[in-house]
């Protein structure tokens, strides 16, 4: 009997929270009733031989006894298996720790410093701050690279071992030397951890303006309904255009994005699953969607990744709206979770997600219809911040992105209302 990779209950998009951590996330049921077998086939006998030499060779000769730990040389070694691979940043091995933490996320809990990492040519990297965190707070970017963590290195660091380094109580600190490409430079940052209860979709009626903002900050459970509600409500406030904002949206779960994805399209496809054997299949628009005419406008960036990426992707190949920012980070697989004895996992690409239209995300990303660049200095406005502002203090905001897809609802348009 064949099982369903891409079922909504175990398919899942690619993310890290340095909080840490998300990606996929873990539930009950991985791939029905798949057992790993515990005997080694004979044709590996040659090879695990040979890890037993390495491992005998480490454990009686290193010099530096306190180094040698039996579980962290496991662990590097399954690490270094999945990495073999060559899908760095995608399958990856995590500790029985970083289950927890991706089980939390999926509650919309996160402890930590919530930023979503990806280990990236050997560097520690960040792609997106998770909104009311303290790395946003702080003023770390997508694309900033984590150097040191407490005056220690973490470049080629596994990335569970790196990601151990950084977790911690909430209230505790961590210091952290973070390089951003932007500005050439490198700073030494020290952060509290904290306890997040995460806000997913949150939205607000621009000043001055008949547009709604609403902002899509991750893609974990329930944010399909939250959606909805917010959509209701813009009914009822009767506003004649939106801006849909999936930057720094690090991803979530795959239903979610086909929930969100199927309130602005009418028909078609959200996205094309494709397996190993190259077998397409089609996951379809949901009916029922609350905002199928309404003029909008999606914004993305290079923090927009997974989940966010196949709803950018469905609403541009089906020409619904237009896309306004810089590319996305191009996260395309499904990654399936495949528990060890210990507690820790695999997360291992099963399937490739496409768009519609056939695009690939996977390591390519999704490109803006208009592309504009943010200075690295100017962190994207969310509805939070705009709460107290006039028309005039958001005209001068140095917010391009928004406000270029605000110049492009003013337009003239087709007929409005949800």
């Amino acid at each position: 009997m064949k099982h369903r990779l891409h079922h909504p209950s175990i398919a899942y998009l690619s993310f890290l929270i340095l909080g840490l951590v998300a990606g996929a996330i873990l539930g009950s049921q991985i791939l029905g009733a798949f057992t790993p077998s515990e005997k080694i086939p004979a044709d590996a006998v040659p090879n695990f031989r040979l890890m037993a030499e390495a491992w005998n060779t480490i454990q009686n000769a290193y010099v530096d006894r306190k180094a040698v730990n039996p579980q962290l040389l496991t662990y590097g070694a399954i690490s270094g298996m999945v990495n073999s691979l060559g899908d760095t940043g995608h399958s990856r091995f995590l500790s029985p720790v970083m289950v927890q933490q991706e089980r939390n996320l999926s509650r919309g809990l996160v402890e930590g410093i919530g930023a979503e990492v990806q280990m990236k040519n050997n560097q520690l990297v960040i792609v997106a701050p998770i909104d009311d965190s303290p790395a946003q707070r702080a003023g770390l970017k997508s694309g900033d690279v984590i150097l040191k963590v407490n005056g220690e290195r973490v470049g080629g660091l596994p990335l569970e071992q790196a990601v151990g380094l950084i977790l911690g109580t909430p209230g505790s600190t961590v210091n952290l030397t973070i390089f951003s490409p932007g500005t050439g430079r490198s700073i030494d940052y020290t952060l509290v951890r904290a306890r997040i209860t995460l806000r997913n979709v949150k939205w607000l009626r621009l000043p001055g303006t008949t547009a709604a903002h609403v902002r899509i900050a991750s893609f974990s459970k329930g944010v399909g309904e939250d959606l909805r509600k917010a959509l209701k409500s813009l009914q009822q406030e009767k506003l004649t255009g939106l801006i849909l904002d999936l930057r720094n949206n690090p991803g979530g779960l795959l239903e979610e994005a086909v929930k969100t994805a199927s309130q602005f399209l009418g028909s078609g496809n959200v996205l094309l699953e494709k397996n190993a054997k190259g077998e397409v299949t089609p996951v379809s628009v949901r009916p029922g969607g609350l905002a199928l005419a309404i003029p909008m406008v999606v914004l993305i960036n290079g923090g927009t990744a997974s989940a966010p990426e196949i709803v950018a992707g469905a609403l541009q190949d089906a020409r619904r709206a237009p896309l306004v920012g810089e590319k996305t980070f191009g996260t395309g697989t499904v990654l399936s979770p495949f528990p060890l004895a210990d507690g820790s996992a695999l997360l291992l690409a099963v399937e490739e997600w496409l768009t519609p239209a056939g695009q690939v995300i996977w390591h390519k990303g999704i490109s803006p219809d208009i592309p504009v660049l943010l200075p690295p200095e100017v962190r994207p406005l969310f509805p939070e911040a705009e709460k107290e502002m006039t028309a005039a203090q958001l005209r001068e905001n140095k917010d391009e992105q928004l406000l270029r897809a605000l110049d492009l609802l003013n337009r003239p348009v087709r007929a409005t209302g949800l």
